[in-house]
């Protein structure tokens, strides 16, 4: 009788790939975790329940196969493994080191509630990919029939990459517009290389560009091109542009120097790992080295901002947020990394106001949890008489993201937004109130996860193949 390969979660413990000391790993940007052997891939696959209602996946904004790849992992095929996990995932290789698993598929796996520990779901997902890339299963796209219809993609983040990618596999003609100089959105620019190094975002977009989609860079929409000339241009056009305006905070001394954005500050730092030259990086603006460094904000990004800056050579770094661990937006597992690395932790406080001409330090407020406001979350509630100053030479601000006045920077009449300055589009179909222009990503549903962008932008291609492929319906009645 054959060996059950799988349901060994009782006999076999969770063990993820081995992480670097944080001696070591916080004085470079390489990515903290190592890759799995083949057969530790295997042995954690096997671990899984195989649940009849698998709630890993049904958590995943994706609905990812993850209880079939698990099992063909853990029966060595690979290949087919890959194939699964992409037929649903645009980016599989991404979504397996920068989704916060612990809050979507693995904090909803069966045995995690059973007290065995949860399937290391992202770790395999990373390592079948990787595997895919080096034995060359990652091939260029290759339409069956090209098609003359063109689409135009304004945006080049994981939303807009998604979508070219369905895209392309349909035959339509792609472009896709971006502003900065190389393509991938934040994945490029906005995470830092020790969660996803840039060769993995660089080998998608080159397996893109090499399927024929077309990249226009260094193409800023208003400015270098009318909006309406890309509407001319193409059958449909999807915008996928993000969030990148960052929220403000009203407060005395906020204009200081030395007061600095999270997303110039992460750009910068990222910039450098290409090899470019950084002119506020050079000069020290965007440059933690040596300094005192206080990073405002709990979420994502602003552990992207402390780990950051203790690889810069910080002389110290702390991350002030208004609400205690239990209520941190941003990934516990990011928290307890930052912490390893020397990163304090000051839960419970506010800027109130910054000293200096040239920032000195931080006027703080101390918070207690009040009473749960709509959503049901504490409201934090000042401590009278209990404010301090946070001495600092750096002070980033990572307060998130809001939407750009589209509409106004695009001079474009009709194009309807929401009371947030978001896109108003169709949850469905995407569709925005212009025809033949949808919208996806963050820029629709606010600053979200990656992987959520990456569901938006699938949805919206599949939606667009049926606004071009309508008028051959009606024809042929």
């Amino acid at each position: 009788m054959a060996k059950q390969r799988m349901l060994q979660f009782v006999d076999v413990e969770r063990d993820m790939p081995e992480k670097r000391r944080p001696s070591v790993r916080k004085t470079d940007f390489q990515e903290i975790y190592g890759e799995y052997a083949a057969e530790k891939a295997a042995e954690q696959s096997a671990r899984c329940s195989q649940c009849g209602v698998p709630y890993c996946q049904s958590h995943c904004p994706l609905h990812n196969n993850i209880p079939d790849w698990l099992r063909l992992t853990a029966e060595g095929r690979l290949r087919e493994a890959y194939e699964v996990s992409q037929a649903t995932n645009t980016f599989p290789e991404i979504c397996g080191r920068i989704c916060p698993q612990d809050r979507l598929c693995e904090g909803n796996c069966v045995i995690e509630q059973s007290g065995h520990g949860t399937v290391t779901i992202g770790s395999v997902e990373k390592y079948i990919t990787d595997m895919a890339f080096e034995e060359g299963w990652v091939q260029p796209i290759r339409p069956v029939a090209e098609r003359a219809e063109s689409v135009g993609i304004i945006g080049a983040g994981p939303g807009g990459l998604a979508a070219a990618d369905m895209l392309r596999r349909q035959g339509i003609q792609v472009t896709v517009y971006d502003r900065y100089d190389r393509a991938g959105g934040l994945l490029t620019y906005g995470i830092p290389g020790f969660k996803l190094e840039k060769d993995v975002v660089m080998k998608r977009i080159n397996q893109l560009r090499d399927g024929g989609v077309e990249f226009v860079m260094n193409c800023d929409v208003g400015e270098d091109i009318a909006f309406e000339a890309i509407r001319g241009k193409h059958e449909a056009v999807l915008i996928a542009t993000g969030v990148y305006k960052s929220r403000d905070l009203q407060a005395p001394g906020v204009g200081a120097e030395g007061i600095v954005r999270a997303i110039d500050y992460l750009t910068a730092s990222n910039k450098k790992s290409f090899g470019d030259d950084v002119e506020e990086f050079d000069s020290g603006e965007l440059n933690a080295h040596g300094k005192r460094v206080v990073v405002i904000g709990g979420g994502d990004t602003a552990m992207d901002c402390v780990r950051t800056a203790v690889r810069q050579g910080a002389a110290s770094v702390k991350c002030l947020y208004r609400r205690d661990r239990a209520n941190m937006p941003g990934s516990q597992r990011e928290v307890a990394n930052a912490e390893e690395e020397g990163v304090e932790f000051i839960w419970l406080t506010a800027p109130k106001g910054f000293t200096g001409d040239t920032v000195e330090g931080v006027m703080v407020q101390r918070m207690r949890l009040g009473a749960p406001d709509a959503t049901g979350r504490q409201t934090p509630e000042v401590i009278e008489g209990a404010d301090y100053v946070e001495d600092a030479d750096l002070v980033i601000m990572a307060l998130g993201f809001e939407p750009e006045d589209l509409p106004k920077l695009w001079h474009t009449d009709g194009l309807e937004v929401t009371r947030w300055g978001t896109i108003k589009a169709d949850f469905r179909t995407h569709e925005t109130s212009l025809e033949g222009v949808y919208a996806a990503g963050d820029i629709v549903r606010g600053a979200s996860l990656v992987v959520w962008a990456i569901r938006d932008g699938r949805e919206a291609a599949e939606a667009i193949m049926d606004y071009i492929n309508a008028p051959a319906a009606v024809a042929a009645e």
